[in-house]
Formats: C-alpha cells, structure tokens, sequence
C-alpha cells in the first residue's frame, strides 16, 4: 500500500476504506509517512470532506493508536463527558461530584488548556497541595473507594490526534467537521468510558460559530459514537455569554464550589445539573425527571459536595479550601472596571472576555506559558442586562497592573449598549439523542 494512492484517491473525492485509514495513521504515528505527505491528505480531506463511515473508521483508528485505559475493575456503567471548550466553563467540577454521589463512578482524564483560561487540570491544581499526575493504579483506587477520580491526560493517549491536530494547526485543517469529530472522539473512546455526554458550545466564546454548525457536529460524534459502540449524547449550548460569572482558574473552582453548596449563578447551575443529569439517565437510573430529582437532592443534601472534599482530600489538596477561599493564592493587583454609560449591555463579546483573561494570566498564549492560577474576571453585569453609569461591570485579578490596563482595553472595545432590553437565547439549544 502506499501512501501516495490513498492521498489520490482522496484528492478525488474517492472513499477511504479501513485499510487505507489503518495505513496512513498507523505508519504516520512509526514516522514512516513523512509530514507534507500526512498534510497532503488532511487538505484532501478537508476539501472533499469524509462520510459518517470514514470519520467512524479514523476515529477508531486514532482511538487505537496508544493506550486504551482499562477501567473493567471499576464496577457500574462509567460516564463521561465531553465540552468543545468555552470561556467559565467549570462543569467538570460540578457534576463529577454530583454523579459520584448518585453511584455513578466518575473516572475522568482532562487536559491543560491552551489560549483563554486552563483547562479543568488547571482549575483543579489552583487549590493548593492537589495532585493530577497519580498513578494509574491510584486512580482506579479513588474511583472505586469513593465514586470519583479527575487526572492529566496520559502521554499516550491517542498519539494519532496529538500529531494530527500539531500538523492542522500549521496547515489551515483545523476546521473540519470529520477532523474535529475524530480528534475529540478518539480520545473519549481511548479514555475507557462506557457512555458519553457531549456540551457542544456555539457562539461568539466557542469553536463553532453557528447553531447549525454546532448540530451538525453534535450529531457527527453521537452516531460515532453509537458506531463504536458507546452510548452517546449530546447538547448544544450557547456561548454567546460566558458560563456563571468567573473567569480564571482559582476564581471558577470558587465558583463551582459554590453551586455545589447550592448557591452560585444560575446558568452555571442549570447547565450542570442539565448534564449530570442526562449522565445518571444513559447509566440507566431512570427518566428525565427522576435523574433531575437525584442530581438536585445530592446537591441539596451536601452528598455532592462531600464528593468533592473526599477527591481534594484523595489527591493531596487541602480541603479547608471548600470553607476558606483565602487559603487560595491572592492576586496581587485588583481593579474594578465601572461602565462609562448607561443602558442595556447589547454585547460583551465572550471570545474577547476569554482573551482579557487570558492577557491578565489566567491561560496560556504557548504550550509554554505559566499560568498564574489567581488571575482572572469576575463578571457583574453579562450581555442583556441593565447598566447605570458608572456601576461596577467587572472585577479584573492579576500580578499586574500593565496587565489590567490591556485587558480593560480588550473589553471595552467588547461591549456595545442599547436603550431598549436585548433579548437573550436559551441556554441549552438542542439536545441529540
């Protein structure tokens, strides 16, 4: 077989079949296949496109490029669940400790973000002490003791994706539908999980723009997911405003805390719950609402959050954090940003709130980058509501003030007033079954 055909025949708008597929990421990944060959193809396939069957096929072969975590001596249905990323999108933290104290075990590999805020592995290592890198034996101990693990991502976890996706990012071949339900579905199917629950996010903060886009590929991921076997679902939510009010890391572990102590913003809740939910409902503990009202007890009767203390306790941290946010690190410099008219917020555009963020030190700009884990936004006015002049909008956290002084500027070009109420979309878009 070579690789010189495979690309042709793509070029052409030909079907792969598994073989050729098989071929070209296994031999890619022994660096048999050099790289302008590998991008040769990507282009072709991000021109003509795949079918449900060639995605399905790339993803099981990516998915099988490395390790395949063994999680057989878990006992019960494993869930797992899966954003496409957004700005204050902290779930992970909520409904992990909700579904362990429904019974359902939660054993969940995340990684470290790249670009606007860290990734849930960031949050997490803003509380002081708490560990992510246990060994494997380790972390199928605490899934099986107390119903509830969150590590790093292991290094070979579906290398395929990893060199695939440095080689997109460079090649103009990121956004394609195929290429991004392969790249995410590969590694939740190599993470061992019986089923899946997806929160594709749509809007100004999120990779797919448009409700259609993000549709089209929620229901890309729930048929490959059915494909290969897992029980799969999938919402669209919207990302046209940040998810709950903090942005950056210690300030959203906060933030989750606080939802699961049966406070904290609304959205924040409502999506979390929403997808605890349907977690408990695809293990097979009931309906709708009989799943909603264990989610909603767990919470109201601090089981959850008792979840959480036992995780941060299991993994090194100091769990005095749940009722002392001081014992978080301090950010040095603390700045209020009041608004300069009156009226109705008609946009905050989420992607520049993401960026503000990101130059105040809560993400990265490279792989490279520090993250300062106290730096952040705390949001008091979001798109549609009401504004006085000179009431407080935002509360900006970082080690500088050169910092704040950038970020201010991103978010002022970001917001736009009107005189009359601005209508708000729902939350959650459409659900895939």
């Amino acid at each position: 077989m070579r690789m010189y055909d495979i690309i042709e025949k793509k070029r052409d708008g030909k079907e792969l079949v598994k073989e050729e597929i098989n071929f070209f990421i296994n031999e890619y990944c022994r660096e048999n296949i050099p790289d302008y060959q590998a991008s040769a193809l990507l282009m072709a396939i991000f021109l003509n496109g795949m079918n449900e069957k060639e995605t399905s096929l790339l993803t099981e072969a990516m998915a099988k490029s490395g390790d395949i975590i063994d999680l057989s001596e878990i006992k019960g249905f494993k869930v797992d669940k899966h954003s496409t990323g957004g700005v204050g999108d902290k779930t992970t933290l909520i409904l992990g400790p909700i579904c362990a104290a429904c019974g359902i075990p939660v054993a969940k590999m995340s990684g470290r973000g790249l670009g606007h805020t860290g990734g849930t592995i960031d949050k997490l290592e803003s509380i002081p002490g708490f560990k992510t890198d246990i060994r494997n034996e380790e972390f199928i101990k605490n899934v099986k003791e107390i119903g509830l693990s969150v590590v790093g991502q292991t290094g070979n976890l579906a290398p395929a994706d990893k060199k695939l996706y440095a080689l997109r990012d460079v090649t103009a071949t990121v956004n394609n539908i195929s290429l991004i339900a392969s790249s995410i579905m590969s590694k939740k199917i190599a993470s061992g999980a019986d089923g899946i629950v997806l929160d594709v996010k749509t809007g100004s903060g999120a990779f797919m723009k448009t409700v259609e886009e993000s549709v089209k590929l929620a229901e890309l991921m729930v048929k490959i997911g059915k494909e290969i076997g897992r029980k799969t679902v999938a919402v669209v939510t919207d990302m046209d405003v940040p998810l709950g009010n903090a942005i950056g890391n210690s300030l959203e572990v906060i933030e989750a805390i606080e939802v699961l102590k049966g406070k904290g913003p609304e959205d924040l809740k409502e999506l979390s719950f929403q997808l605890a939910s349907k977690m408990l409902e695809i293990s097979g503990l009931g309906d709708k609402d009989r799943c909603m009202e264990m989610v909603q007890k767990a919470v109201s009767e601090g089981r959850a959050l008792s979840k959480f203390e036992d995780m941060v306790k299991r993994q090194g941290g100091n769990v005095m954090v749940v009722e002392d946010y001081n014992l978080f690190k301090k950010a040095s410099c603390v700045y209020q940003y009041k608004s300069e008219e009156s009226g109705y917020i008609k946009d905050m555009n989420t992607n520049a709130l993401g960026t503000a963020s990101m130059v105040l030190g809560a993400g990265r700009q490279t792989k490279e980058s520090s993250i300062d884990h106290s730096a952040g936004i705390v949001l008091n006015k979001k798109k549609g509501m009401k504004v006085e002049k000179g009431e407080l909008i935002a509360t900006f956290y970082s080690s500088s003030m050169e910092k704040i002084k950038e970020a201010e500027e991103i978010i002022k070009n970001s917001i736009s007033f009107s005189s009359s109420p601005v209508l708000k979309r729902p939350l959650i878009l459409a659900e895939i079954n």
